[in-house]
């Protein structure tokens, strides 16, 4: 089972990888856990990767997906995937698209997680980090015993600059700008699937295995 998730950044893709690849013993893989582990191995394609990195550049397309398949390679994958965060735009996409076929694969579900911005504006706007431990709660979803303060550690709780609004606005505005074109790309190819977001994440859980049919 190939899985692609897709969603808004706060969007709890993310999460959803997370409890997927536990209920089907399948890899969650990112692009940004590849490029780590290559680099940290020092293969050919992660000495690549850090050249770009190293001079503050975006890794080329041609180059991720190169790594990304490689990853595909190792024996976690031999009964499927999901893929989180990657691919972002339609370039990436179809490039992977053409590297599946040349090795005989295809994606089987994109999975988009939908939320309106207005609720993903709220959420990562509620979220506090822990400066002590980095323990991460939310004033309304997963408050802490006392205000502000850490329940493993008990140091103070900031809003990072991440999840400050006009942060997350303009991350939002790229994705509109640069992913969400891939709803349209994977719904003509078939495969793309919807769940409402905005509801208990144990709620969006079930809808997604019922998709999935297994």
């Amino acid at each position: 089972m190939k899985i692609i998730m897709l969603g808004a950044p706060g969007a709890g893709k993310g999460t959803q990888a997370k409890m997927l690849a536990a209920k089907y013993d399948i890899p969650h893989i990112s692009t940004g856990d590849i490029f780590r582990a290559n680099i940290k191995n020092g293969t050919p394609l992660g000495e690549k990767a850090k050249e770009y990195m190293d001079k503050g550049l975006l890794v080329p397309d041609e180059l991720v997906v190169d790594l990304v398949i490689d990853r595909f390679k190792n024996p976690d994958c031999e009964k499927g995937y999901i893929l989180d965060g990657f691919p972002r735009t339609i370039p990436q996409a179809k490039a992977l698209t053409e590297a599946l076929e040349k090795i005989g694969e295809k994606v089987d579900f994109a999975i988009n997680v939908e939320v309106p911005d207005e609720n993903i504006i709220r959420r990562m706007s509620g979220r506090r980090a822990c400066v002590g431990c980095g323990a991460t709660y939310h004033i309304k979803y997963n408050p802490t015993k006392v205000e502000n303060i850490c329940d493993a550690c008990g140091k103070e709780l900031i809003l990072r600059d991440d999840d400050k609004p006009e942060t997350v606005e303009k991350r939002l505005n790229v994705y509109h700008e640069q992913t969400q074109p891939l709803i349209a790309y994977y719904t003509e190819q078939g495969i793309l699937k919807e769940v409402d977001g905005t509801v208990d994440m144990n709620v969006v859980f079930d809808a997604i295995v019922d998709i999935l049919g297994e």
